[in-house]
């Protein structure tokens, strides 16, 4: 899942000026040429950021768009579903609890249960869906929100950065981007991880990386709890 045709902001292309060179490609996700060989599991060759802490999958693995939409289908995502709502919850409250009366959002990466946009059109905000494979309209992404979220997304994302860069574009001044993944602990535990065995998992995150990447955007960054991250947009 990539953004094309997104600019990438000047502070994080200098982040790539500000640190050694570790490997040729800069890392996906902030920028800095700091990625270095991290594990190889089942064949498949991971790199970390020394910069940033994520860690992200070779790029010669990163999966088709085919191979991702079949991938989603098999996702069980039920709206209505009282569990899955349950677990959507731990991003919807923590940011209704900072959102303005009847908001306006963007649900990026709905996939094709948007859940999360119906609970907060419940709350009495005004949301959007957009998704590459199951809500294609990228005229949502010529509209600016007064909030984005992202549930189990953006370890999807093929360039990180880019993506980013463009929910900076989307957002009005002082807007909020709620993010939910699970974050990457222990480095003896990556090799086993469940989060990593799905394929379409390409890039990990640790608290420490959206707390950096929120910096270079000039953003602020709180984690309200386990896995989800608020980060706000300055006025």
């Amino acid at each position: 899942m990539e953004a094309d045709g997104v600019d990438v902001p000047a502070s994080v292309l200098k982040a790539t000026d500000r640190h050694g060179q570790g490997h040729d490609e800069p890392c996906r996700v902030c920028g800095a040429r700091t990625c270095h060989p991290f594990q190889t599991v089942g064949g498949t060759a991971y790199w970390r950021c020394e910069t940033c802490e994520a860690v992200l999958v070779e790029r010669s693995k990163l999966p088709t768009g085919t191979e991702e939409r079949a991938h989603y289908l098999t996702h069980q995502n039920d709206p209505q579903d009282p569990g899955y709502r349950r677990f959507l919850s731990r991003l919807a409250d923590p940011l209704k609890e900072r959102l303005e009366p009847a908001s306006r959002g963007l649900d990026y990466g709905c996939g094709p249960g948007p859940g999360l946009a119906e609970m907060l059109r419940e709350d009495g905000h005004s949301v959007a869906a957009y998704d590459p494979f199951f809500a294609p309209d990228r005229g949502m992404l010529a509209e600016r929100y007064d909030f984005i979220v992202c549930s189990e997304v953006v370890e999807h994302f093929h360039e990180p950065a880019r993506e980013f860069a463009l929910f900076d574009r989307l957002l009005k001044p002082g807007g909020w981007l709620g993010l939910m993944t699970c974050f990457r602990t222990e480095d003896s535990r990556f090799a086993n991880w469940h989060y990593r065995r799905d394929p379409t998992h390409v890039v990990f995150y640790r608290e420490e990386t959206l707390r950096y990447l929120a910096a270079l955007f000039g953003w602020s960054c709180e984690i309200p709890r386990k896995d989800v991250a608020l980060m706000r947009k300055a006025f």
